[in-house]
């Protein structure tokens, strides 16, 4: 049995999924005088992403549940029981994360996330979520607060704030990756550079695109 499908995860990312859909980023009036090439911009930039981010503080930015799923089922499959993530936003990745570390006997996450009201949210839905416990949230810039204080070994991260300091971020962790540990980077589309450099043969992964916007890299090296 997992508590992924069982109360009281189960209902509360329902309703999380359910409210997520209603709020599209697309539909928000915070985008209305962006043309699409200048979010796209936003999204690839190393400076101007604040702005962008900015402007969504209040939207939930989730995970599909098709990833979800993937998270869940990757962190148990390896046993994992150190979980970095990069991106918090309403918590719904990291109670898929925070679920296998429950349903494989315990372990820690630890996740970053800048907007302050976001990291509110987060903490009222892994509490809801019975889950709290294993969470260690940690509030401000990731490249400051993810560059201290981590496990000695990392099983899988998830990288799903801004896209362009994916690489930054994999700085920050990769000596601390265990041989086998998972990297998931969501829309990883908008992070060339991370991109070639997971895919590039000789840098120590094994990676290949998963669904529609899914980076899915393996630490061999």
């Amino acid at each position: 049995m997992s508590i992924l499908t069982t109360k009281p995860l189960a209902p509360l990312l329902d309703r999380l999924f359910e409210e997520a859909k209603a709020a599209s980023p697309a539909d928000s009036p915070a985008l209305a005088d962006l043309s699409s090439e200048e979010r796209s911009r936003l999204m690839r930039s190393k400076t101007d992403y604040i702005d962008l981010y900015g402007r969504l503080k209040d939207l939930p930015l989730p995970i599909s549940r098709e990833t979800g799923a993937l998270l869940y089922m990757l962190a148990r499959g390896c046993g994992a029981r150190t979980i970095v993530e990069f991106g918090t936003s309403f918590g719904i990745s990291t109670l898929h994360l925070a679920a296998a570390l429950r349903d494989n006997g315990g372990g820690v996450l630890i996740t970053s996330e800048f907007e302050p009201s976001k990291v509110a949210r987060a903490r009222d839905n892994l509490t809801a979520g019975g889950l709290i416990d294993l969470v260690e949230i940690r509030v401000g810039d990731a490249l400051q607060t993810l560059s201290i204080d981590l496990p000695d070994t990392i099983d899988l991260v998830l990288l799903d704030g801004a896209k362009a300091l994916y690489s930054d971020i994999l700085n920050l962790v990769e000596s601390r990756l265990k041989p086998g540990a998972f990297i998931v980077a969501d829309n990883a589309d908008y992070s060339p550079d991370y991109l070639a450099r997971v895919r590039a043969p000789g840098n120590g992964y094994l990676s290949t695109p998963f669904g529609d916007d899914v980076e899915l890299s393996m630490r061999i090296g």
